[in-house]
């Protein structure tokens, strides 16, 4: 039979409150009975019941993080991200998956809550505001990390979406491509993390002397960019396109496909260029040129934000925006 804290109070000779205070480090507690408690503890192996502690010193030293689908490339990297930042202070997760359903992230939140969570982190492809209100009735720290959707008013770690689609667009004109194709995720727009996006490659354009060139697709996955590519490659040859810019990796991939299959190589007859810098993108041949959103630093800075709260320190800023890094590799072709 394991050892109670009763065992504890009699081996070491003092009281059941005496060891509960050395336990939870509550009140103070004199060094000698302090000594004897932390003997008694050893010899006995007594491991304190964790849920009762957390009931007493209002400390679960859990974060909850509930995600889209754990099999996303990049949502593993937010995950490890949150857990090795974690794991530095003593901290655990609880992960959740809602594989994009509303109701489920609402009731994981629910879920969270009953377990004592410290916090929580939320990685999600979903357009709504329930989250956010649902999560501040419980007045705990969260984040919301969002790679589609900007969720209004809400603690995010982010990058500067308009400065990234810019730097693009001027590594392009540099390698002496003047007709670049913008291909854009082409739905509410005005919610979406587009729209920042669209307005850096408009500017960036618009500022070398260029005719901005946009073709909407309906979906965002690489069956998407496959599915598209009849009516990319008529933009592409309606506008002598020597560039073809991506909003997601994912879509450059899928029309990468496309393109090879139609007797089109990449770079050789048309550069593509994505964004996101996921997995894929420096495996797939050949290598994806992209803006690198680096999520595995999402999610290690989202944690260390929670951290923060939880120790009473509030954050500067709503939105953390991390470094634009460009990410140099095959899929482009100098033709200068």
């Amino acid at each position: 039979m394991s050892a109670t804290i009763k065992d504890v109070a009699k081996l070491a000779e003092v009281s059941i409150s005496t060891v509960s205070r050395v336990i939870n480090d509550s009140k103070p507690v004199s060094p000698e009975a302090r000594r004897k408690v932390l003997k008694a503890i050893d010899e006995l192996g007594y491991k304190p019941n964790e849920i009762a502690r957390s009931l007493v010193t209002k400390k679960s030293n859990l974060i909850g993080i509930i995600v889209d689908d754990i099999g996303n490339s990049y949502v593993a990297q937010i995950v490890r991200g949150i857990e090795e930042i974690g794991r530095m202070y003593k901290y655990d997760i609880v992960l959740c998956s809602s594989y994009g359903s509303e109701e489920a992230e609402i009731r994981f939140i629910q879920l969270l809550m009953q377990k004592q969570v410290e916090g929580i982190i939320i990685a999600s492809e979903i357009e709504t505001t329930k989250i956010a209100e649902s999560i501040n009735k419980y007045k705990v720290p969260f984040v919301y990390l969002n790679r589609l959707y900007n969720i209004s008013k809400t603690p995010t770690v982010t990058i500067d979406n308009e400065v990234a689609s810019r730097k693009m667009v001027d590594y392009l004109y540099e390698l002496g491509h003047k007709n670049v194709l913008y291909v854009t995720w082409n739905k509410n727009i005005e919610l979406t993390i587009e729209k920042s996006k669209i307005q850096g490659y408009t500017d960036g354009i618009l500022n070398r002397g260029g005719l901005p060139i946009v073709c909407g697709v309906g979906g965002y996955k690489i069956e998407d960019g496959y599915n598209n590519g009849e009516k990319i490659l008529e933009a592409i040859e309606k506008n002598n396109v020597t560039a073809v810019f991506c909003c997601q990796d994912e879509i450059a991939i899928g029309l990468i496909n496309y393109l090879y299959d139609k007797g089109i190589k990449v770079p050789e007859d048309v550069s593509v260029v994505g964004y996101g810098d996921i997995s894929l993108a420096s495996i797939y041949r050949p290598k994806l040129t992209t803006i690198k959103e680096p999520y595995y630093d999402f999610g290690a800075v989202a944690m260390r934000r929670i951290l923060k709260e939880i120790n009473g320190e509030i954050p500067d800023k709503r939105t953390l925006k991390l470094p634009v890094q460009l990410i140099k590799r095959e899929s482009v072709k100098d033709i200068n």
